[in-house]
């Protein structure tokens, strides 16, 4: 007994000194990140998230290097380095898929405070998310196969498995054809600029933003905050209407069947009113048009234009209203009517 406890004295102090100086150190480097990103409230906070990683990779290096200076011939030992390696491989990645994000993050900030032009930014910012996912893809990807080549039964299996290369690369192609397809058409997505985030998108008959785009699928929020979840092909193989594709201005109509007696010139005053006095028109396209006479009635079109679809959408709701009640209260007789004539039969003499 007092030789066990002889012999563990210095695995076990040894192994707490590297604690110690682990936890250490990854406290100065919080300290030293908290007070470089302290004016930076986004980076600061995915800082902090990399502090779990960022431990436990210095923690299982100090444990890994004590213990193989005191502890490098117990019967023990070679199990517990071969968990301590597995744990450092997760933990590095853990760390590096952190530290893609703590770029990405600056990058949008850094970008955002430079660039003005929306379109341009919401182009930055879906490439820049895509980038950081497919690096995390990667990460992991190298994280698995360092794990399986810590296996020796794996390491010897290499040769066949690289002899039987082509005919497991055909497999596999079959395997994951949609799946690759969907990687394949999300990259493309993102890289040809077909749609951004926070582009507003018409899909399945449904008008809603571009919320996220991943290397698989697209999600689509909806006016009534549903998401849409569609593979990422659909939008490469799929028509659609991309109403924010050059420019965010956009023009809208409101339409109005009335009598022949509808004072046209007086409904243009109005209209002009109604649009001097509202925030949401941009300025740019005022008219109202009678676009259609047949029928008993005329049909009067009005198009105005806003800066962005929600407030167009709002817009074409006030000159609606606005317009419908300016007939009801001063020319009541607008409204669409029906006439009938009545004719007499002939009287026979």
């Amino acid at each position: 007994m007092d030789d066990f406890l002889t012999a563990s004295l210095p695995i076990i102090a040894g192994t707490a000194a590297a604690v110690v100086a682990a936890v250490v150190l990854a406290w100065l480097i919080r300290r030293v990140a908290a007070r470089m990103f302290r004016h930076v409230p986004e980076i600061a906070d995915v800082s902090r998230r990399a502090r779990t990683p960022l431990s436990a990779v210095l923690g299982i290096t100090a444990i890994r290097i004590a213990l193989d200076g005191t502890a490098g011939r117990m019967p023990w030992f070679g199990p517990v380095s071969y968990l301590l390696v597995l744990g450092l491989i997760a933990a590095l990645a853990w760390l590096a898929a952190m530290l893609l994000l703590l770029i990405e993050t600056g990058l949008l900030r850094k970008y955002g405070s430079e660039t003005r032009d929306h379109r341009r930014m919401s182009r930055l910012k879906t490439q820049i998310m895509l980038a950081r996912r497919v690096g995390v893809a990667v990460i992991i990807t190298l994280a698995v196969a360092t794990v399986l080549l810590t296996i020796d039964e794996v390491r010897a299996l290499g040769a066949g498995i690289l002899a039987s290369a082509g005919l497991l690369s055909i497999v596999a192609g079959l395997a994951v054809q949609s799946s690759l397809s969907n990687v394949f058409a999300g990259v493309q997505l993102a890289f040809t600029d077909a749609i951004r985030v926070d582009d507003v998108v018409v899909v399945e008959d449904k008008m809603g933003t571009i919320e996220e785009i991943t290397m698989t699928y697209v999600v689509v929020q909806v006016w009534d905050e549903r998401r849409l979840i569609l593979p990422s092909t659909y939008f490469t193989s799929t028509p659609f209407e991309n109403w924010t594709r050059r420019r965010s201005e956009l023009l809208g109509t409101v339409e109005l069947d009335l009598d022949w007696s509808a004072p046209v010139e007086a409904m243009r005053g109005h209209l002009h009113s109604i649009l001097e006095g509202t925030d949401l028109w941009d300025g740019r396209t005022a008219t109202l048009q009678v676009t259609e006479a047949v029928n008993g009635l005329i049909r009067a079109r009005v198009l105005v234009s806003a800066a962005d679809s929600g407030a167009i959408w709002d817009l074409q709701c006030l000159v609606r209203e606005a317009m419908v009640i300016f007939l009801q209260d001063g020319y009541p007789e607008t409204r669409p009517r029906q006439r009938w004539e009545t004719v007499h039969a002939a009287t026979p003499d």
